[in-house]
């Protein structure tokens, strides 16, 4: 199927039409995850009355080189066109010197940005917990006594949410047609109505959820309900929905452009782990934020001491026992960031199918990418354009 032909007719071919039973595959991806609204329930996430300005200070980067997976030289240009990427800005000092967009994205247009939505669940733990409104360490249960009964309400506190840190018994593969992951994304909606299976929704599914006998705490196990639960729990804390927190805590302060949006269930509920879409600009705004410290067009809106944490703490033995080693043998994971290498600068928001926000504070650069790859994790891929994001860097900075 040429992605030209995808939802380009009125009504479009049966082999066109993207559906619930397809969406998160290439190539209906290309269409679906830039027209996340058209397919599922939504909330919206408000812009800001006065976004940042962004500057502009071109450089020409389409000639930098790195090594694609097989060993071979490739350039930011070639990788572009042959990675999927639909959207792609990179910024230095502050001002934006690379812009990118392809498969119909435009600057203006959101895109889903699945698990990126994580790290801005754990940017906003930060704003809560200087407001007042939210105790890292108190217990779930203070905030969600439903979860009594549940993995969620023995010992489990919003850290091990923020950390991934909690004992539960979730195989999150995404690739799994039965199970866990899909019993998950049914319950948000994601999935196709099925006749046979009772109907559930998020707040509800995340009561059924089990130990798996390890100890809260012991190992990073990246479970995306973790998240969803953290939701709920601000919610709890903040006596509004989760979108409106977003917009009134983050987004709106920090000078977004653009209303991004979430998914929702039958019942309202916020798909917190993964279902933001937000425009590239907008996600470029959020690096920059983070990389000057939480300060966004002189304000400071992240509190500096959450994000020198996110950065610089971190449970490395728990990380080293965890499940994502494979991805960063030493990196370490925070506050829903991760840190690339221990020791180094870079920390990233990253989400499947190839969503990126990479932060160097040490070359003062910031790339937010948004893609339709057809795996939902492909390592070679993310392992090259991380050999990518270094070289962009080290460009940028004179190093290279």
């Amino acid at each position: 199927m040429n992605s030209r032909h995808i939802m380009a007719a009125f009504p479009p071919t049966a082999d066109a039409q993207v559906t619930l039973a397809n969406w998160r595959q290439h190539p209906f991806s290309e269409w679906a995850f830039r027209n996340v609204r058209e397919l599922l329930p939504t909330a919206n996430i408000a812009r800001s009355r006065e976004p940042t300005s962004l500057s502009f200070a071109q450089a020409y980067l389409e000639d930098v080189a790195f090594a694609n997976p097989r060993g071979e030289t490739i350039d930011v240009g070639e990788a572009l066109r042959t990675s999927h990427t639909d959207g792609f800005v990179v910024s230095h000092r502050g001002r934006i010197v690379a812009e990118w967009y392809a498969h119909g994205l435009t600057p203006d247009a959101p895109h889903l940005i699945f698990s990126v939505s994580k790290s801005i669940a754990g940017t906003l733990a930060g704003i809560l917990v200087d407001r007042g409104k939210l105790d890292p360490d108190a217990p779930v249960t203070q905030y969600i006594p439903e979860m009594r009964g549940s993995v969620y309400g023995d010992g489990c506190t919003v850290r091990h949410l923020l950390d991934m840190s909690v004992g539960i018994h979730f195989d999150e593969d995404y690739m799994a047609r039965e199970g866990d992951v899909i019993n998950y994304r049914r319950s948000t909606g994601w999935e196709p109505f099925d006749a046979t299976v009772p109907p559930t929704h998020l707040r509800q599914y995340l009561q059924t959820l089990r130990p798996d006998g390890k100890p809260h705490g012991h190992a990073f196990h990246y479970v995306s309900t973790n998240t969803d639960v953290l939701g709920w729990v601000y919610e709890r804390a903040c006596g509004m929905s989760y979108a409106r927190i977003v917009s009134h805590y983050l987004w709106e302060p920090m000078g977004a452009e653009h209303d991004a949006y979430i998914t929702v269930d039958s019942r309202g509920a916020a798909r917190v782990a993964g279902g933001i879409c937000a425009t590239v600009r907008d996600l470029a705004r959020f690096g920059e934020m983070m990389r000057n410290h939480g300060v966004s067009n002189g304000r400071q809106v992240v509190p500096s001491r959450w994000i020198h944490d996110i950065r610089h703490n971190g449970n490395a033995e728990a990380w080293s026992r965890g499940d994502l080693t494979k991805v960063f043998p030493n990196g370490n994971y925070r506050s829903k960031w991760y840190t690339i290498e221990r020791g180094q600068t870079p920390f990233a928001a990253i989400g499947i199918h190839g969503q990126w926000v990479y932060i160097d504070p040490a070359n003062e650069t910031v790339i937010a990418r948004v893609s339709s790859q057809a795996l939902p994790m492909d390592l070679d891929l993310d392992h090259m354009w991380l050999r990518g994001y270094r070289a962009i860097a080290s460009r940028l900075s004179g190093k290279a």
